[in-house]
């Protein structure tokens, strides 16, 4: 997650806080960034961020922009059924524009405080604006026939199933079975609330009642609401940063590591390796990407940690040390489908070679990881990922081809006494379901393993 980026969704942004004279702005501005996610294949988080249209937004617009853009990638597969339904003709959508004027409409008519004139109106007056005036009054009629009829239709939908990628809900209903899949389809409908972490231990409740947040746990402090973190006590000051309460838990899984040497194997964004450094342990940070690496230095000024790390820019499955590590945290890449609650385009964004390729470049930074810990150290293994390809199989792999190493079984009280979290095997398996009654997690695999030879 990128440490300094708001809140993904702000659902109290309403229509009629916009600006006038600028109406068609924030949606013109969302429209190019929905070409750039589902056309051209591009992350929404890289698309906001490298967008200076968008950032040219004054600051209510840029909430709306944000809005309309992931309730659309979230609630994509209702609102592309919705549009289908109102077609008289299959091939009437004939440009990628044009289907993405209406997905945006209908976000707008159904999914958003927005009247209903409002969104038909500015999705014919977008559609001028584009270039395609001879496709207004289809823009019209399509969005009319929703406004009168979409309602009852929405009512027969399988929204999760529709909001899911065929390939993925395939993928999880083998691993969890078909209520276990439809359980965390429906989760991902949701929202994720706003996780925080806070760098001194003993400065929670102070900080629970400063931030208006509810106390996980866990440890992680919770804000139902959102907001934007910028506009927050504490947060320029270095008193805490955003972490998902799952993401969090890895770090707390290494014990008591104040003053030792940690390894943290693929450290971008950096969550994890300010946590490390907050326990007082002396961090080496690896990642090869110079960019993401760079956004963690400036986090750890931030925080005052930058003395507690050393950052490698490596590839960490060739990186090496001379001294063997006792503690190593390997935050894998994955697939990352554990986090749709908060980035709705992962599923569109990958696809079942793409796991196949990452389960590869896991299992060879996990060899890596077992190879260069010492003898009675510990390695934490973790992906946000879903696929048991990229948890427990992983694990199940490697201690095979390793009989040098075991599991540490992970015990209720080190994770807030949620022993539900703990399967059979003793490693940690979080769905986005889990927890609901307090806003839910981000799914996410952890297993803790020790070289025995």
């Amino acid at each position: 997650m990128n440490l300094s980026e708001n809140n993904p969704d702000d659902t109290n942004i309403q229509e009629e806080t916009l600006d006038e004279g600028d109406i068609l702005l924030a949606r013109k501005v969302a429209l190019d960034m929905l070409g750039n996610v589902l056309d051209r294949r591009n992350a929404l988080d890289v698309t906001l961020d490298n967008s200076d249209a968008f950032a040219a937004l004054p600051q209510r617009q840029r909430a709306f922009t944000r809005m309309l853009l992931t309730t659309t990638l979230r609630r994509l597969g209702q609102i592309d059924d919705l549009i289908t339904f109102a077609q008289n003709r299959p091939d009437d959508l004939k440009t990628p524009v044009i289907r993405n004027i209406l997905r945006l409409g209908v976000t707008q008519l159904f999914f958003m405080v927005v009247p209903d004139h409002a969104s038909v109106d500015t999705s014919v007056r977008l559609a001028e604006e584009m270039g395609m005036g001879r496709q207004k009054g289809f823009v019209n009629a399509i969005l009319r026939k929703l406004s009168r009829e979409g309602t009852q239709r929405i009512e027969n939908q399988d929204a999760g199933r529709l909001n899911t990628p065929q390939w993925l809900l395939a993928m999880w209903i083998e691993d969890y079975g078909l209520k276990g899949a439809a359980q965390i389809a429906e989760a991902n409908m949701c929202e994720a609330p706003l996780d925080i972490t806070i760098k001194s231990v003993d400065d929670r409740p102070y900080w629970g009642n400063i931030l208006q947040a509810s106390e996980l746990s866990t440890g992680t402090l919770r804000r139902m609401n959102g907001g934007n973190i910028r506009e927050m006590e504490g947060f320029d000051d270095g008193k805490w940063w955003i972490q998902d309460a799952a993401a969090a838990i890895p770090a707390t899984l290494l014990g008591d590591i104040a003053g030792q040497q940690v390894i943290d194997m693929c450290a971008a964004p950096g969550g994890k390796t300010l946590q490390l450094a907050a326990k007082g342990a002396n961090v080496t940070a690896i990642d090869r990407s110079a960019k993401r690496l760079k956004r963690l230095e400036e986090n750890l000024a931030r925080m005052g940690l930058q003395d507690q790390v050393t950052i490698e820019i490596s590839d960490a499955a060739a990186w090496k040390t001379i001294d063997a590590p006792q503690r190593i945290l390997l935050d894998a890449p994955c697939s990352a489908t554990g986090t749709i609650r908060r980035h709705p385009d992962t599923g569109y964004l990958k696809s079942p070679k793409d796991i196949t390729g990452l389960v590869s470049i896991q299992a060879r930074l996990l060899a890596h990881a077992g190879e260069m810990l010492g003898v009675g150290g510990i390695l934490i293994y973790c992906t946000c990922s879903l696929q048991k390809d990229e948890g427990e199989h992983q694990i199940e792999n490697f201690l095979k081809q390793n009989p040098n190493f075991e599991r540490i079984i992970i015990q209720p009280q080190e994770i807030g006494k949620y022993e539900e979290l703990i399967n059979d095997q003793g490693d940690l398996r979080i769905l986005p379901y889990h927890l609901s009654e307090q806003g839910g997690m981000d799914g996410f695999f952890i297993s803790r393993l020790t070289k025995t030879k």
